[in-house]
């Protein structure tokens, strides 16, 4: 049931409300944080229907950024424009102008491989490869040609730290990686996508099939990883956005309502509509 998230995510005296405190300071830099992304003037169609508006907006290096809003409101398909995955459907039209260091990705001669390997995606539910522990996390580090077991052994161990997934894992390598629990599956996952060194990390509603334990963790991860990245979160959950993001994104209808810091919209909104879908009273 949502509420006012600020009166229900204090957790005192833990790591991760430490971890979210220092976020918090950190935050008073964000204009020191250069703009990784932008989107400009975005509209998006299904076929001929229009499903995304005039979506402007920009993510910048270093921070969380959370979308929010209702059930098919377009947040999901606007996530998915930043690396054009949408283009993997079929009939489908993005105009406007999306960025990634000020290149447009979707100028013609733009790699679209090079742009998914600096934009990494984690999808709502675990897609591991039924392949090794280790596998998966080195596949796209084989894809991209590398081939020196060193480079990869070390780089898979870091790709698991980062994840937070290392210390669970260390001694089953070897094992299947469909073997995981729901929540480590999912932090493979992020593993694989860190492996090959994206500057942006998109996430969509990844922690909508964990338990509360699972989600802590991988929350804890998305914190530590803002460090280095850029992130963007798609979530239904408005505690969550509260507890992870700098800054959020409220879509109704595929048009975007509102877009600031994460405390100014979960306290001081100016939107009603904003107010009221942070409140619980629709979606």
């Amino acid at each position: 049931m949502r509420g006012c998230p600020c009166v229900m995510l204090r957790k005192e005296g833990t790591s991760y409300n430490q971890n979210k405190q220092m976020t918090q300071s950190q935050n008073q830099q964000a204009n020191d944080h250069e703009v990784k992304m932008r989107a400009e003037h975005v509209d998006f169609y299904y076929g001929k229907h229009q499903t995304l508006f005039d979506i402007n907006l920009e993510f910048r290096d270093r921070e969380v950024t959370a979308l929010i809003g209702p059930s098919g409101c377009g947040k999901s398909t606007f996530l998915r424009t930043l690396s054009r995955m949408n283009e993997l459907l079929g009939d489908t039209t993005t105009t406007g102008k999306i960025t990634l260091d000020e290149e447009d990705v979707y100028e013609r001669d733009f790699d679209v491989v090079q742009l998914r390997q600096r934009v990494g995606m984690v999808f709502q539910r675990p897609t591991p490869f039924p392949k090794s522990v280790f596998e998966n996390v080195a596949y796209g580090l084989r894809v991209a040609g590398i081939k020196n077991r060193s480079i990869i052994a070390d780089k898979v161990e870091e790709s698991l730290r980062r994840a937070a997934l290392w210390e669970e894992v260390k001694d089953r390598l070897n094992d299947s990686a469909l073997g995981l629990s729901g929540g480590q599956q999912q932090r493979l996952c992020i593993a694989r996508a860190l492996a090959v060194e994206p500057e942006v990390l998109l996430m969509d509603e990844p922690c909508s099939a964990l338990d509360p334990i699972a989600t802590q963790r991988l929350e804890e991860s998305i914190l530590e990883l803002r460090e280095n990245l850029c992130i963007i979160i798609v979530t239904h959950n408005m505690q969550q956005a509260a507890r992870v993001s700098d800054k959020t994104a409220f879509f109704f209808m595929g048009k975007l309502i509102e877009f600031d810091t994460t405390d100014t919209i979960f306290n001081h909104a100016h939107e009603q509509r904003t107010r009221d879908y942070v409140n619980g009273n629709f979606g």
